[in-house]
């Protein structure tokens, strides 16, 4: 065994209960969401003083000004905010956005430290922002994702610090998966020539599945069933059921011992399957287009 049970405090048990219990209630309500997670990142953050000076036309500060205001996710944006194919998902992505401002701001607040409490109340998120999640799930701090609403994970999930899971395709985990430390698994990449079009993908990791310190799961791989990926490993191409991966890009090394009989032969690891996994999308044609890069991709040598 690697690890003991550790309780915390009755006391501290009671008032975890009862907090976890009023958000998500509060979430699950017909309440604006953008008004409870206001509500409880003033609090967590010790400003309801400042905040309610504010709100009654008191004086404060612009700096001051600018934090109250940043506790309401209606007031901010965040990165994915930007993507062009948000426009067909702007009802979901609402909603999720409100949710992973609550994840993100909460990991700021010295609570986030707090295991214990930390992965109860993470838990309690992930049932309103994924797409479905599973029991006994653990999150710890860090954890960023695109959208939120493209993720299904499944039970006793386990996601270690300062992972990425984006979902900005489609993000499928599945029973008993390990995320180490670092680790990013994406569902979308871009166009060697042209970076601005980007290809979503189906991303897939199977039950029992463990990613370790710092790999990659790119666009579309699939990880089997019991599948291991090594520290600083890029999965490019799917990895079968039972077998150790390793490498950049990662090659199967063996089978995990005595799973030889079950698993695919080494020889026949590497198979490309991403294109199986493509997500198409429409941009609407009256889109506005932020030009960031403002390249010339006209390439010499075509006509």
């Amino acid at each position: 065994m690697t690890k003991r049970h550790v309780s915390l405090p009755p006391a501290a048990v009671d008032g975890l209960d009862t907090f976890v219990q009023e958000v998500d209630e509060r979430l699950a309500s017909e309440e604006d969401t953008c008004r409870v997670v206001q509500d409880v990142l003033v609090d967590l953050h010790g400003d309801r003083e400042a905040f309610e000076r504010w709100q009654s036309g008191g004086n404060v500060s612009p700096a001051e000004r600018v934090r109250l205001q940043s506790y309401d996710p209606c007031n901010t944006t965040l990165e994915s905010e930007y993507y062009a194919e948000i426009e067909t998902e702007d009802s979901r992505f609402q909603e999720s956005k409100y949710l992973q401002w609550l994840w993100r701001q909460f990991d700021a607040t010295p609570m986030a430290d707090n295991v214990a409490f930390a992965l109860e109340f993470r838990r309690m998120l992930a049932d309103h922002l994924f797409e479905e999640c599973g029991d006994d799930c653990r999150f710890f701090k860090g954890i960023t994702m695109t959208y939120g609403h493209n993720i299904t994970v499944g039970d006793n999930v386990v996601v270690h610090d300062s992972v990425h899971l984006d979902d900005r395709g489609q993000l499928t985990i599945g029973d008993r998966v390990s995320v180490s430390d670092d680790v990013h698994i994406y569902s979308h990449n871009h166009d060697v020539v042209d970076q601005t079009e980007v290809r979503n993908y189906h991303t897939i990791l199977e039950d029992d599945v463990r990613l370790t310190y710092d790999a990659m799961v790119q666009a579309g791989v699939r990880v089997g069933r019991n599948a291991v990926l090594a520290a600083k490993s890029t999965a490019r191409t799917d990895i079968p059921a039972h077998h150790v991966a390793a490498g950049s890009p990662a090659e199967s090394i063996t089978i995990k011992s005595g799973w030889e009989s079950v698993a695919t032969p080494l020889e026949e690891a590497g198979v490309d399957r991403r294109d199986e996994r493509r997500i198409d999308y429409d941009i609407p044609e009256n889109l506005d287009v932020f030009d960031e890069f403002q390249r010339d991709l006209a390439p010499p040598d075509t006509d």
